[in-house]
């Protein structure tokens, strides 16, 4: 049975699967103290539905009532742990094979104009190929109105069978008369390696975001060809990837470790839930230099792959921590056609360490969880000898300033003032230059800052808000007659001021209205490319593959690092 560590999913069930569940336990022998408490609130909880059904002041929804039931009793356990009746099995085949039948867009919901507007488009796709853009209104579908319809409703009717086909009306950013399109759904398979290239001469560059369907197969041609492209080191990104199926990180990470070492070994509660996973093939290259970004996003078999490669110093990862997803799921068929993606076991990479950072079973009083304390990890060493910790995902071997997101940035983005303008832009631009060297200039920013003005938009300046915390806490304490005039500046100061936020955060502002046009002409591809121009990240894993003595060091014992 395949194993998943993703954190996806949606929790449904109904009464029938309950009353199923409940006469299953029944059949177990009551020796224990533990299988009778099971029983007893099993039986409980049925009569419990049973008096509601009958005696409730109003008519109940049975498959509400318990639906939210089972969802916060599988929510108390982990976030990974959900139920998948008949009518959902598609979200969790996608979940493992990464394909889904519908168009290929990426929505989201519009509070302004109460519609699902398309957000992004997977290229080569049907929604490509009928005519759709990104910015498109979806009014209504085989004249179904989606006014006021969310994203999650809409998606339903976008996904269907494959080969079968639906009417669309769009309403487009500068035409009048809403738009009909026919469109002919097809299997859509999300890109497991959307972009690899070379960075230079010499360095290959492999963006693997997902661990769904058959990553490997993709990654592994995407190496050959850049070894036949002269790439003498490799740079493999992992930002972002939420994770996948545990097999093929052990499959990738066979590439370039030696046949018979264990990558991964899953450890449960039940003795046939424990695996030890090991690289079971001859590997395609043991010497090329690797460096691996990552970032507090990558996740699960992600952390699998990262954390394999550093510790059989293999590689050098470079970024921020990662997510710490140490739990592996496994699906069980239930009854009338649902399945329950359950996490059965902790999986340890090969220095023995866990890298969970949660701790759900020791839940708070008030049943919130928190991450495991440093001071409750512990020690463990790479095959080289370099001290690693367990408990909070994996730490980067060169650890990287994150990025931050100025304030006024975050509400240009969330009003749609970015989305907006790039809707603008592409309607007065037939094509634009490649992802390398695309701008907008002077001219084309000052027209995005009018936009701004005149949509009267509004956002939220931290520094006021703190300076609005401190002076009640003054007056509270009585310091704040001693310095109204100290306030009174900084409140000067501090005012409301877009024209200088503007200019001040030109360049992030810019960089993001860059990145939303590239996607209208050239797709994730392209974005991706545009996105490396100027990442600090890819230029420290670049500098550390072109200074040999560096790179060994990274990776050396630190008995030899220190003589050195």
């Amino acid at each position: 049975m395949k194993r998943l560590t993703k954190l996806l999913g949606k929790r449904t069930v109904l009464v029938a699967v309950i009353v199923g569940l409940s006469a299953f336990i029944f059949g177990f022998s009551l020796n224990s103290d533990h299988n009778f408490e099971v029983s007893k609130n099993l039986d409980i909880f049925n009569s419990i539905v049973k008096e509601l059904d009958m005696f409730y002041v109003d008519s109940i929804n049975p498959n509400k009532l318990i639906n939210e039931g089972v969802d916060a009793m599988l929510y108390s356990l982990d976030p990974y742990t959900n139920y998948f009746p008949e009518e959902n099995q598609d979200e969790l085949e996608q979940m493992v094979s990464g394909s889904y039948g519908g168009v290929g867009a990426i929505i989201t919901f519009d509070k302004k104009k109460n519609h699902v507007v398309i957000m992004e488009l997977l290229e080569g796709m049907p929604a490509v190929k009928c005519g759709m853009k990104v910015g498109d209104e979806l009014i209504s579908i085989n004249g179904m109105d989606l006014n006021g319809k969310s994203s999650e409703d809409v998606n339903k009717v976008l996904r269907g069978q494959e080969g079968t086909s639906f009417t669309v009306q769009v309403k487009r950013f500068g035409s009048a008369k809403p738009i009909e399109l026919n469109v002919v759904r097809r299997t859509i398979n999300m890109p497991c390696v959307p972009y690899y290239g070379m960075i230079d001469n010499h360095v290959g560059y492999i963006n693997l975001n997902s661990f769904s369907g058959n990553p490997s197969k993709d990654f592994k041609q995407a190496f050959l060809s850049l070894k036949k492209q002269g790439a003498g080191s490799l740079v493999i990104d992992l930002r972002d990837n939420h994770g996948g199926l545990e097999d093929e990180a052990v499959e990738i990470a066979n590439f370039f470790l030696p046949r018979g070492k264990v990558v991964v070994s899953n450890k449960g509660r039940l003795a046939a839930m424990n695996n030890v996973f090991k690289t079971i093939r001859e590997p395609l290259d043991t010497e090329i230099p690797i460096t691996v970004l990552v970032n507090s996003e990558t996740a699960s078999s992600s952390e699998i792959l990262a954390g394999a490669l550093q510790d059989y110093d293999r590689a050098v990862i470079i970024g921020t921590r990662t997510f710490g997803k140490g739990l592996v799921q496994q699906t069980r068929q239930l009854p009338y056609g649902g399945s329950l993606k359950i996490t059965t076991a902790k999986y340890y990479i090969p220095s023995g360490r866990c890298i969970q950072a949660i701790d759900y079973k020791n839940r708070n009083n008030d049943g919130s969880v928190g991450t495991i304390p440093e001071e409750k990890t512990k020690l463990f060493h790479t095959a080289a000898g370099r001290p690693v910790r367990d408990g909070g995902g994996i730490l980067p071997d060169i650890v990287m300033t994150p990025p931050q997101m100025p304030n006024i940035l975050y509400y240009l983005i969330n009003d749609f003032q970015i989305f907006n303008f790039a809707n603008d832009f592409c309607l007065k631009h037939q094509t634009i230059a490649t992802p390398t060297i695309f701008q907008i200039d002077d001219e084309e920013y000052n027209t995005f800052k009018a936009m701004v003005k005149r949509s009267d938009f509004k956002y939220d300046q931290q520094s006021e808000k703190i300076l609005k915390t401190l002076k009640e806490a003054a007056q509270f304490e009585g310091y704040y007659k001693n310095t109204t005039e100290e306030f009174a500046s900084l409140e000067k100061k501090l005012s409301h001021n877009l024209d200088r936020d503007l200019d001040y955060f030109s360049k992030d502002i810019r960089d993001a209205i860059n990145s939303e046009i590239v996607k209208r002409y050239y797709f994730q591809r392209g974005n991706i490319i545009y996105q490396l121009r100027n990442d600090n990240n890819l230029q420290e894993a670049v500098k550390v593959l072109g200074n040999s003595e560096r790179y060994k060091k990274l990776l050396g014992k630190p008995q030899a690092n220190a003589q050195k």
